[in-house]
C-alpha cells in the first residue's frame, strides 16, 4: 500500500470518528456534559440544553455538573461512598466523578436542577478522560431522563398500594363474616340446647298422656295429638336451621362413596308412603333392574329425597300423582320426581331455592319452613351436582337432581389373590370369633362381609347406626368393632365415646372405616382412640393387617383378664 493511499484512508477515519463525535454531541435524546480535570464544564451537548434549559455558552467554563445537582442528594452520595470505600469524600463535584477517576464503572440516579429551578431525575453514567500517558484530563457524564421511568414506577406502586389497600379490606371483611358465621353457629347452637330441653319435657309428657291408662277422653287424645304434632314439627324446624348454619359456615363433613339408589328409595318411600295415601295420592317409584350408584354421602341423599318427595306430596292436588324416576346417562345419574301440582310461573321459579321464601304457600295452611329446598340445593352441590325444576302451570312440575355416577365397590380379582393367609391367634376352644361391623352402607357391608368369609374363624355381625351399634357390641361382646365415622344420628366417634365409658365394651379394639381421609382426619381418629383408622377404598391387605392385630390385642386383654379373676 502506498503512502497517498495510507494518507487517504487516516482522512476518511478522522471524518469517521469527526462525524460520530458530532452526531453524539447534537443528540437531543441524552445529554453529554465533558469537564476538564478540575470539573469545570468544557462541552455542553444540545441534549444538555433541551434537558437542563441552559445554552452551553451559560455553563462553559462557567460551572460543573455539582453545580445543576440536587444538593441534598450530592451530600447524602458523599457520606455513602465515603463509607462504602473507607475515605473522606467532599460533598461537591469530587462526590459525582470519584469512583469514575478510580477506574470503578459508575452509574447513579441523581436529580438534576434546571436553568428554572424545575427538576427531574436522570440516570447518570460517568468515565473518566485521559491522555496517552494514562493521566486524567476530564471527565464525560453522559445522562437520560428518568421521568418517565419514574411515573411508571409511582403508577406502579399506586396500583400495588391501591391492591394492599384492598386485599386488607377483603381480608377486614373475611375476619368480620367469619366472625359472624362463628357467633351465628354458636347462638343457633344455644338457642338448639335451650330449646331442646323444654321441648323434651313437652313431647315425654304428651307422649305419656297419649299412652295412659285409662286412656284420656277424646277430646283430650285429639289436643294431646296437637301437642305432639306441633313440638314434632317444632323439633323438626330446629333441626333444619341448625343443619343450614352449619351447611353456611363451611362445617358440615360429607363422607362421599358409593351409594345405591336401590338400596336408599326404600327407606324414603317407607317414611313419605304413609302421607301421601293420606292425601289419595298415587305414588309410583322405580324399579331396579340393575343397582344404580352415585357418589353421594348416603344420609344427606336420603335428606334430599325426603325432602323433594315431601314437597311433592304437600303442593299436589287431591287425588293427584307422584312419578319418580332414576336415569343414568354416561357419568351422570338424574333423579326427578314429576308431581301434579298447580305448577310454578317462571316468576315463581327464579324465586326458589331461598331461605324461607314458601311463594306465598303461607296462607294455604300447608306447612312448612321454607328450607327444605334451599338444604336440597346446597347439600347436591356439596355433592358435586346440580339441581333444578322444569314447570308448566297447571300441569305440575318436576324437581330433578343429578350427581356423579359410580360404581359399586367391589373386591378386584387381583385384590382377592393378595388377600394374606389369616394368622389365626391361640385360643382355648374353636368357636368362632365375631367382628362388629357399624355402618349404614349396604354396599360397604357386603364388601366386608366378603372379606370377612375368607376367614372361616370369624363370624361377622352388622349394625346399621351408631346407637344399634353401641347396643349390639354392649349384648354380644364381640372381639373386635370396625366403626364407620358418618353415621346416622349418632357418629362413629360418639359411638365410641359411648363404648369407652361402658366397663362391658370400654377394651374393645375399634378399628376406624371411613371416606373421610385427609390428614386431619386420620390424625384425629387417632388422637380419638380407634387402634387403627383405615380409609375408603380399603386395602385388603392393610385392613387384614390391621384385622390381625385388633385380634391379637383381643386375645391378649382377654388372657390378662382371666389370669386377673384366677389370681
Amino acid at each position: 500500500m502506498t503512502s497517498s493511499t495510507h494518507a487517504v484512508e487516516g482522512q476518511k477515519t478522522v471524518l469517521k470518528t469527526s462525524a460520530l463525535q458530532q452526531a453524539i454531541f447534537n443528540s437531543a435524546n441524552f445529554s453529554s456534559i465533558a469537564t476538564d480535570a478540575r470539573g469545570v464544564i468544557q462541552i455542553f451537548n444540545v441534549g444538555a440544553e433541551r434537558m437542563l434549559g441552559y445554552a452551553a455558552a451559560d455553563v462553559t467554563d462557567r460551572i460543573t455538573p455539582a453545580d445543576i445537582s440536587d444538593p441534598g442528594e450530592l451530600i447524602a452520595r458523599a457520606s455513602a461512598l465515603s463509607l462504602e470505600l473507607g475515605t473522606t469524600i467532599a460533598p461537591g463535584f469530587e462526590a459525582l466523578v470519584f469512583k469514575a477517576s478510580r477506574g470503578i464503572e459508575d452509574i447513579y440516579e441523581l436529580t438534576y436542577i434546571r436553568k428554572d429551578q424545575s427538576r427531574f431525575p436522570a440516570i447518570v453514567s460517568v468515565t473518566a478522560l485521559r491522555d496517552a500517558a494514562d493521566k486524567i484530563i476530564g471527565y464525560l457524564l453522559i445522562g437520560t431522563d428518568n421521568t418517565a421511568r419514574k411515573q411508571v414506577e409511582a403508577e406502579r406502586e399506586r396500583l400495588a398500594q391501591h391492591l394492599r389497600d384492598q386485599n386488607a379490606e377483603l381480608e377486614t371483611a373475611r375476619s368480620t363474616a367469619d366472625k359472624a358465621n362463628r357467633a351465628k353457629s354458636e347462638f343457633l347452637s344455644s338457642m338448639s340446647h335451650e330449646l331442646r330441653s323444654p321441648l323434651n319435657a313437652i313431647l315425654g309428657f304428651a307422649q305419656l298422656l297419649d299412652s295412659d291408662v285409662p286412656p284420656v277422653t277424646a277430646a283430650q287424645k285429639g289436643s294431646v295429638g296437637q301437642i305432639l304434632h306441633a313440638g314434632w314439627y317444632l323439633l323438626e324446624l330446629i333441626n333444619e336451621i341448625l343443619d343450614l348454619a352449619v351447611i353456611e359456615s363451611g362445617k358440615l363433613s360429607l363422607s362421599l362413596e358409593p351409594v345405591s339408589f336401590a338400596e336408599v328409595m326404600p327407606e324414603c318411600r317407607a317414611i313419605v308412603e304413609q302421607e301421601g295415601q293420606k292425601r289419595g295420592l298415587t305414588l309410583s317409584f322405580p324399579v331396579f333392574d340393575r343397582p344404580q350408584f352415585v357418589r353421594a354421602d348416603r344420609v344427606r341423599l336420603k335428606q334430599v329425597l325426603i325432602n323433594l318427595l315431601s314437597n311433592a306430596i304437600k303442593y299436589n292436588r287431591p287425588g293427584g300423582s307422584i312419578t319418580v324416576e332414576c336415569v343414568t346417562t354416561g357419568e351422570r345419574t338424574r333423579f326427578s320426581i314429576r308431581d301434579s301440582g298447580l305448577g310454578l310461573t317462571a316468576e315463581k321459579i327464579a324465586l326458589l331455592f331461598q331461605p324461607f321464601n314458601r311463594l306465598g304457600q303461607e296462607t294455604t295452611g300447608v306447612e312448612g319452613t321454607g328450607i327444605g329446598l334451599v338444604m336440597s340445593k346446597l347439600l347436591v352441590e356439596l355433592m358435586g351436582g346440580v339441581i333444578g325444576v322444569d314447570s308448566v302451570v297447571g300441569e305440575g312440575s318436576v324437581f330433578w337432581f343429578e350427581l356423579q355416577a359410580a360404581r359399586a365397590p367391589e373386591l378386584l380379582p387381583e385384590q382377592l389373590k393378595a388377600t394374606p393367609k389369616a394368622r389365626q391367634p391361640a385360643r382355648p376352644d374353636d368357636a368362632p370369633r365375631t367382628v362388629l361391623y357399624v355402618e349404614d352402607n349396604a354396599a360397604n357391608l357386603k364388601l366386608v362381609e366378603q372379606l370377612i368369609g375368607r376367614r372361616p374363624e370369624l363370624r361377622l355381625i352388622t349394625a346399621v347406626s351408631g346407637v344399634l351399634g353401641v347396643e349390639l357390641a354392649r349384648s354380644a361382646a364381640p372381639e373386635v368393632i370396625l366403626m364407620d365415622i358418618n353415621l346416622p344420628g349418632l357418629s362413629g366417634y360418639q359411638a365410641l365415646e359411648l363404648l369407652r365409658d361402658d366397663v362391658k365394651t370400654a377394651n374393645i379394639p375399634v378399628l376406624a372405616i371411613s371416606a373421610n381421609a385427609m390428614v386431619a382426619d386420620i390424625a384425629k381418629g387417632l388422637e380419638a382412640g380407634f387402634l387403627r383408622y383405615l380409609t375408603k377404598p380399603l386395602k385388603v391387605d392393610e385392613f387384614m393387617e390391621a384385622l390381625n392385630l385388633a385380634l391379637e390385642l383381643a386375645t391378649r386383654t382377654s388372657a390378662a383378664n382371666n389370669q386377673g379373676r384366677v389370681n
